[in-house]
């Protein structure tokens, strides 16, 4: 009866998103939504980053500002959720590590998939552990629509073919958005109104962020 239950328990599928979120906006929540309606994902996690190895560590807001903006960000959605993963962990925070724990968290019976932008997948086998990686989980390679598809086609059929790796891409116009313009934005004393979530907005005005 045991193993009868096993059998018939659902797959489940999981959908890492990754990011600084300094400060997250409607790009980011719309991409999320279409990656979780197009590859029929049960939940999408948001995983703020703690330090990443790519950026110093003074050009990233406090981790509790870009953690709480985010859950504000997501708290309306049933299918978003938050983790706190990364920016709990202490020193340079990388993407196998976090693959890997999420993996003993959810079990084999849960299929991960990472949501990217399409210029990661150029550079990720500059990454920790690539292969790895890649093995873990199926990418999602978020582009704009007037992204250079030939390119990332061609990188992707490369590294399918070197790795047998799973990636898909996804075209999402709202990408067009971007965190670091927002922060100009309110550096400048323009409005930022429609760029992402009202409470987000209150937030960064509440806390003086970007100023």
């Amino acid at each position: 009866m045991r193993n009868l239950m096993l059998k018939d328990k659902k797959l489940e599928r999981l959908a890492i998103m990754g990011g600084t979120f300094d400060p997250i906006h409607y790009g980011h929540l719309v991409t999320a939504e279409a990656v979780r309606h197009q590859f029929q994902i049960n939940k999408v996690l948001f995983v703020p980053t703690g330090h990443p190895p790519h950026k110093p560590f003074f050009d990233v807001s406090h981790t509790e500002h870009r953690y709480l903006m985010t859950v504000l960000a997501t708290v309306t959605n049933p299918y978003f959720d938050v983790s706190r993963i990364e920016i709990d962990r202490k020193g340079i925070t990388y993407t196998i590590d976090t693959i890997q724990h999420l993996k003993k968290i959810y079990g084999s019976n849960t299929e991960l998939y990472f949501i990217t932008g399409a210029d990661a997948i150029h550079e990720i086998l500059t990454w920790k552990d690539p292969e790895e990686v890649l093995r873990l989980c199926t990418f999602i390679a978020a582009t704009r629509p007037e992204y250079h598809k030939k390119d990332l086609l061609k990188k992707i059929e490369q590294l399918r073919q070197q790795y047998g790796s799973k990636i898909d891409f996804l075209e999402v116009p709202s990408l067009a958005i971007s965190s670091s313009d927002i922060r100009k934005r309110v550096q400048e004393n323009r409005p930022i109104k429609y760029l992402l979530p009202e409470p987000v907005e209150n937030y960064i005005f509440k806390f003086g962020l970007y100023q």
